[in-house]
């Protein structure tokens, strides 16, 4: 019996828009009312993701910065988090700035999250975008959603870090993974999204012990499940640890090829043609 239910945000449960279906929520609550936990897992940090559990008003803690950060949306109660030692990021940023990195910070685990940044380069058109869009969607918490600082280094000994990223363009950024990885070793996990059409790659650099399902393990574990009690739905390779922990593990008819041929996966329909909802009715409403 299925008792816990993970579900990826970005290709997943919104569609192509940015928004939820009502099939999509109706499901969700129905699953609720048969004592189902529902969470989100996203590498959204926890401030962008809020809005969603808000909206939907689930019953479980996000799983939010790629499982480094477990919160509840509304009470703001942090369940679990792991953060990057304060030497860890120094060094970070020492090799990302080297490499040409535009960088964030994200940290206040415990309230409702601030990401940091000093420079945006002007060719940065994917971050200036993100930083416009972070700043629109939480109204008058702008300011404290989004900070600009004179300099990043003179703030992580006021801070706990969660999770720092690095964007520009493909060939320095892969580079700079690579020297992060030599140096850092298993002290930090490293994640690439790479968009080779806009010349532009995605580096988060996350506490070792963090991923989705890392994350979704350890909420299963706080609640006394097992893997066979817990179903995840996903649509990319980032999810590929929590659909892996999974008993039932769904991928959306949108996702990558790849997954989609992974003969212990389901697959649903896309995200726009209600995916989320037709695995739940399948699986846990059993309709």
């Amino acid at each position: 019996m299925i008792k816990l239910l993970a579900l990826d945000l970005d290709g997943t449960l919104l569609d192509f828009k940015g928004k939820i279906s009502d099939a999509n929520k109706a499901a969700i609550r129905n699953a609720e009312e048969q004592g189902v936990l529902v969470t989100i897992a996203t590498g959204r940090r926890f401030r962008d993701a809020c809005p969603v559990g808000l909206e939907l008003e689930l019953n479980a803690p996000l799983i939010t910065h790629n499982g480094a950060l477990l919160k509840y949306a509304e009470s703001l109660e942090t369940v679990n988090v792991s953060l990057l030692h304060r030497d860890t990021s120094s060094e970070i940023l020492r090799v990302g700035k080297e490499f040409g990195g535009d960088a964030l910070v994200s940290v206040d685990p415990h309230g409702r999250g601030t990401l940091l940044f000093d420079t945006v380069s002007d060719g940065n058109i994917p971050l200036q975008k993100y930083i416009k869009w972070s700043k629109s969607l939480h109204g008058e918490d702008a300011e404290m959603s989004v900070r600009r600082v004179e300099k990043l280094e003179d703030t992580l000994a006021d801070n706990e870090v969660i999770h720092i990223s690095f964007s520009g363009g493909c060939a320095p950024m892969l580079e700079m993974q690579s020297v992060l990885e030599n140096e850092l070793g298993d002290t930090v996990t490293l994640l690439a999204t790479i968009y080779p059409h806009l010349d532009f790659t995605l580096i988060d650099v996350l506490p070792p012990d963090a991923s989705k399902g890392i994350g979704v393990e350890k909420l299963a574990s706080i609640n006394g499940l097992l893997p066979e009690h817990v179903m995840a739905i996903g649509d990319n390779f980032n999810d590929l640890e929590m659909l892996e922990f999974a008993g039932i593990p769904v991928v959306m008819g949108n996702a990558d090829s790849n997954l989609r041929e992974r003969p212990e996966f389901y697959t649903t329909v896309s995200n726009n043609e209600n995916g989320v909802a037709e695995a739940i009715e399948k699986f846990i409403l059993r309709i």
